[in-house]
């Protein structure tokens, strides 16, 4: 019987799926699956086929985070487990970075670096009995994958603070409260919610999409001064742009656009 593999790849039209596939364990990150996650974000950004990547796990599960089982048993082997911290820090990295909009779907836990991985993306989309929660602490440790970095800029440093100290569950309806959640649905319509926002993303502007999503990452560390010279940058290569003549002649035929990222 072939291996079933750790990560489920799936193209919908111009929105790549990737599952996290390891229900059994609540889709915990172990080596293999960090590597094949961030190697699959990687194709994903480069696939010029690809508009909007959407992240989401297996088995009524998001992310239960680093498998700590594999984590302690490479302690054992003597071998250094801040070496490890690198490739999940990789996986964050790739979610900023890609131009592209990356939606997650959130069903059950999302704990730990789990919590990490969905708070990476643009956007997220919860099932009704989703939680988030940032429970390094309860183990005497911090987060490694950027909850330092988004909580404060999402919540506040004060709120921040009280969920990363405390690590306390973050149920879905005080996500979607505190701007943590962008949609809370019922579960049996998750998969539909986010697909259909993937999609109708999929069919925006992509440049446009691009510029926005990047300049908005970027005014998190700058001025107001450099946002509106980012913005001005920006604009004038879309003004350019192909997609702007086919967004204007599909306004004035009352039609719907075919952008072509062009």
């Amino acid at each position: 019987m072939p291996a079933v593999s750790s990560l489920i790849e799936e193209h919908d039209d111009k929105v790549r799926v990737l599952r996290l596939n390891r229900p059994q364990t609540m889709n915990a990150l172990d080596s293999e699956l960090v590597h094949a996650l961030g190697a699959a974000l990687g194709r994903a950004r480069d696939d010029a086929a690809v508009r909007t990547i959407l992240l989401t796990g297996e088995g009524g599960s998001f992310c239960s985070g680093a498998d700590l089982k594999q984590a302690l048993a490479t302690l054992g082997q003597g071998q250094p487990l801040d070496a490890r911290v690198g490739p999940f820090q990789e996986i964050v990295r790739i979610i900023a970075t890609t131009p592209k909009p990356v939606v997650a779907a959130v069903d059950g836990a999302a704990v730990g670096f789990g919590a990490d991985l969905a708070l990476a993306c643009d956007l997220r989309v919860l099932s009704e009995r989703a939680y988030l929660q940032e429970k390094f602490v309860g183990i005497g440790l911090m987060p490694d994958g950027g909850a330092t970095f988004h909580l404060p800029r999402l919540v506040g440093v004060g709120r921040a603070l009280e969920l990363l100290l405390l690590g306390e569950k973050i149920e879905a309806p005080r996500a979607l409260e505190l701007g943590l959640a962008n949609r809370v649905v019922p579960v049996e319509r998750l998969h539909d919610e986010a697909l259909a926002l993937c999609r109708r993303l999929a069919e925006g502007p992509p440049l446009a999409l691009s510029r926005i999503k990047m300049a908005t990452r970027d005014a998190l560390s700058s001025t107001l001064d450099e946002a509106l010279s980012r913005e001005a940058v920006g604009q004038g290569e879309l003004l350019r742009s192909a997609d702007l003549a086919e967004g204007v002649a599909a306004w004035a035929a009352r039609r719907k656009p075919a952008f072509k990222g062009e």
